[in-house]
């Protein structure tokens, strides 16, 4: 943690009483994010594609928030899994209120260099499995007249990055599949959000980006260091919450880079 990060906010009971399914849970955003639902007083069940990933994330939510944290293994490249999670948090949770899609898959690739398998695996991931789960969760919540979709993006669909053509895409891809798909809903009482970090930092990082990458993103953040997995978590919180009842179909960047 950076010597100028704030300590992390109290809940203030914001999803009090709401349900709340976070996809790609085990670690960075999505943790974070399910921890910061539980704590602003909603009962959240997680999926992750890694069953020993979640089996600690479940742990250490419970422990942190003393709830008993359902879960569910998905792979969002399965239409037959993501129905089937969507079907078991409508079971486990009674209903569904929030949907935050976190699952995605990045990499730094030259387009020259870029095979297909790299390519649609990144789309698949990030892209049309948010429209998956999108797609699985709207049938319950039009029945139900309400409910709230999170999704999450990234400045990269905005700015340009070496490497990073295949990822931008998807997350292009989200912003459209946002925009489009709150305006068919909101007929239902249904609100579509999009969060856009640009850089939260968390261990997986560099696994997908080299350090040095980093350190250059880093050093354009004009608080000189990456967000906390939380600080992103909060805005998700925002626009999962009441406060947010105007907003559908918008995305709201998660940064401080300087223009």
């Amino acid at each position: 943690m950076s010597p100028n990060t704030p300590p992390p906010v109290a809940g203030h009971g914001l999803l009090e009483g709401k349900t709340v399914l976070v996809t790609a849970a085990g670690t960075g955003i999505g943790f974070s994010t399910a921890k910061r639902c539980a704590e602003e007083g909603a009962r959240v069940m997680i999926s992750d594609i890694h069953e020993r990933r979640l089996e600690e994330a479940v742990s250490a939510l419970s422990e942190a928030t003393g709830q008993d944290v359902p879960s569910r293994i998905c792979n969002v490249r399965n239409d037959q899994e993501v129905r089937d999670l969507v079907a078991g948090a409508v079971e486990e949770l009674g209903s569904i209120d929030v949907l935050f899609n976190n699952a995605g898959l990045g990499g730094t690739t030259p387009v020259v260099e870029m095979t297909d398998d790299q390519w649609d695996s990144v789309l698949d991931i990030t892209l049309t499995g948010t429209f998956r789960m999108t797609r699985a969760v709207l049938p319950h919540m039009i029945d139900r007249q309400a409910g709230v979709i999170v999704n999450n993006a990234s400045v990269l669909a905005w700015r340009a990055q070496q490497g990073q053509a295949h990822y931008a895409a998807a997350k292009a891809g989200v912003m459209a599949l946002t925009r489009c798909t709150a305006v068919e809903v909101a007929e239902h009482g249904i609100r579509i959000n999009a969060v856009s970090p640009s850089l939260a930092t968390h261990p997986f990082l560099t696994k997908v980006m080299e350090q040095e990458t980093l350190d250059v993103l880093t050093a354009r953040e004009a608080f000189g260091r990456g967000a906390e997995t939380w600080e992103v978590a909060n805005v998700v919180v925002f626009l999962a919450s009441d406060y947010s009842s105007y907003m559908t179909g918008e995305v709201v960047s998660v940064s401080s880079q300087r223009a």
